[in-house]
């Protein structure tokens, strides 16, 4: 086993969060996890050790955050990785999804994963030391029709870990923002993944797509066990990526983006550099 170390992990009481605490148990680590029911997820876990801390955190609540997280190091003494997992998405065009829903999606997305950090780096900080994983999404680098106010949240899951990596890198703590493409996890249920029920007959490429997606649960290319290992092992690397993308889905989607971003740039060079003095 490599160097035992503390994991703080939100959302971990199924899908990439439940296999993250179960292979990290396995290989001997200690793991504080997060959900909105411990003792659901202690049953989804399904042991009992002195290695696990199981917790009911509201993420939306700062206050909630740090208790867990003082929990977490009175408990096993450090802090070592966190790993902001807990996700929520929404489909909908903007003028289908309401406020509550789009508040309800960037509580869990956004604000949820920046209470986790703000409230984890005074103890990394002082350490010197720590890793902190921020799971976005593919949709995060490029969305698709259908998915507007889950793609602002995972992209601002990715500004917000560019940034982040450059501030905290003089303090010794390293920064990875993941975004994996379709994996075969519960994320397509209707537990993770909702549709607004505000429904306009006009967006009709918006309900295909959602249509589409309905559909592909269990059907996923993705391995989650493989990701989760791959995850777990980037945080032995000394230098670990910034960005890590999951999945030949992911990959491709993303070259896709960085060729269409390069061609509208060029195109527009002139232009775009005219308005200087």
């Amino acid at each position: 086993m490599d160097k035992q170390q503390v994991w703080f992990i939100t959302g971990a009481s199924k899908g990439l969060g439940l296999s993250f605490v179960k292979q990290l148990l396995q290989a001997g680590h200690m793991v504080a996890a997060t959900s909105r029911n411990a003792q659901d997820l202690a049953n989804s876990v399904g042991t009992s050790s002195s290695q696990f801390l199981p917790l009911r955190v509201n993420l939306a609540d700062e206050n909630s955050v740090a208790q867990a997280l003082e929990q977490t190091v009175k408990t096993f003494g450090r802090l070592d990785v966190v790993v902001n997992n807990a996700g929520y998405g929404i489909g909908g065009s903007v003028e289908e999804v309401t406020d509550a829903e789009v508040r309800q999606a960037f509580d869990v997305n956004v604000f949820g994963t920046i209470n986790v950090i703000r409230k984890a780096l005074p103890y990394l900080r002082k350490q010197r030391s720590g890793h902190i994983i921020n799971i976005s999404s593919i949709a995060g680098i490029t969305g698709g029709t259908g998915w507007s106010i889950y793609t602002a949240a995972k992209h601002a899951i990715v500004g917000l870990s560019e940034v982040l990596a450059a501030d905290v890198q003089e303090l010794g703590i390293k920064v990875t923002v993941v975004a994996p493409g379709a994996f075969r996890t519960s994320f397509l249920t209707p537990e993770s993944l909702a549709i607004t029920d505000n429904y306009i007959e006009d967006y009709t490429a918006v309900h295909a797509t959602h249509d589409k997606f309905r559909k592909m649960d269990g059907q996923q290319a993705g391995d989650p066990e493989k990701a989760v290992a791959e995850m777990i092992r980037i945080t032995t690397l000394p230098n670990p990526p910034l960005y890590f993308l999951l999945g030949t889905d992911a990959y491709n989607r993303a070259m896709n983006k960085l060729e269409i971003l390069g061609k509208e740039y060029k195109a527009w060079e002139a232009v775009t550099k005219s308005t200087d003095y």
